[in-house]
C-alpha cells in the first residue's frame, strides 16, 4: 500500500515567523485518524523567517530529527549544547529524561526544514544531541542512512529507537530500489521534485505513506532530493 499525503492537503498554521505544515496531528492540528505511521509521530515542513526562531522549551522521551533544506537552524539546549546545521545536514536530540532547547534562524534569509519525531524505544535514557555534515556526493543514486538506531548503521547519527531516517539524490530518470521488511513502516517525502514510487507519482513536499510493499523502486520524474523514515 503506498498512500499520497497531498502537501495542499496538509494540516498547518501561520504564525508569520513560522509557516509550519503537519503532516500528522500537531499543536492545534488535530485529526484522532492522523496521529503518525508506526513509530513516527510527527513530520513538520516548516519556513522559519529571518532571525527568528523557537524559544527555550521542554521535551522529554521523544527522539527528534531536524533535516534542514535550505538556508541554516541554530541550536542551543540546557545540557550545554550549541552547534549549526546547514542545509542538507542532519541533527538529532534524543529527549530522554528531559530537555530543553532553543532552535533559531540567525541567518539573513528564511530557513525551510523537516522536522521529524520518532517515538523512543528507551523511555528515561540519558538526553543527547548531536550532528554533522552528510555530504551529497554520499546519497548520489541511492539511500544514505542519516540517522539510526538499527544495528550496524555506526555511520549514522544515533537514535533510541528501531529506526532509520534515510537521505538520497536522484537526476531526472534516475531509480533506485529499498527493501523494506515485514512489518515495517516508511514514510517518503521529497523534498525537492516528484517521484515514482512503485508507480504511484509523489509530487515534491507531498508525502508517501507506505506499508506491505516489500521491495520499492523509486524513479525520479525530475531532479529529486528525498527524504524517508523506515520504522517499525
Amino acid at each position: 500500500m503506498i498512500e499520497r499525503r497531498p502537501f495542499d492537503k496538509l494540516g498547518g498554521a501561520n504564525h508569520g515567523w513560522l509557516d509550519a505544515k503537519h503532516h500528522f496531528s500537531f499543536a492545534s492540528y488535530y485529526d484522532p485518524n492522523n496521529m503518525g505511521w508506526g513509530s513516527l509521530r510527527v513530520w513538520n515542513d516548516d519556513w522559519i523567517a529571518a532571525n527568528s526562531g523557537f524559544p527555550p522549551h521542554p521535551h522529554a522521551d521523544m527522539e527528534i530529527i531536524t533535516y534542514v533544506r535550505t538556508g541554516a537552524i541554530t541550536h542551543q539546549d540546557s545540557m550545554g549544547n550549541k552547534g549549526r546545521t546547514g542545509a542538507g545536514d542532519v541533527q538529532v536530540m534524543s529527549a530522554g529524561t528531559g530537555v530543553r532547547h532553543a532552535e533559531y534562524n540567525m541567518e539573513p534569509e528564511a530557513t525551510t526544514l523537516f522536522q521529524i519525531w520518532i517515538e523512543t524505544d528507551k523511555r528515561g535514557a540519558e538526553p543527547s544531541w548531536g550532528a554533522r555534515p552528510f555530504p551529497k556526493g554520499e546519497r548520489n543514486g541511492r539511500f544514505a542512512v542519516l540517522a539510526s538506531g538499527v544495528e550496524g548503521d555506526e555511520d549514522a547519527l544515533p537514535i533510541n529507537a528501531k529506526a532509520r531516517v534515510l537521505g538520497a539524490t536522484l537526476k531526472a530518470g534516475e531509480s533506485l530500489t529499498y527493501e523494506l521488511d515485514a512489518g515495517r513502516h516508511g514514510y517518503l517525502v521529497p523534498a525537492v521534485g516528484a517521484v515514482e514510487i512503485n508507480g504511484v507519482r509523489i509530487g515534491a513536499r507531498d508525502g508517501a505513506a507506505i506499508k506491505d510493499e516489500p521491495s520499492l523502486t523509486i524513479t525520479a520524474l525530475e531532479d529529486a532530493e528525498l527524504v524517508m523514515v523506515d520504522s517499525r
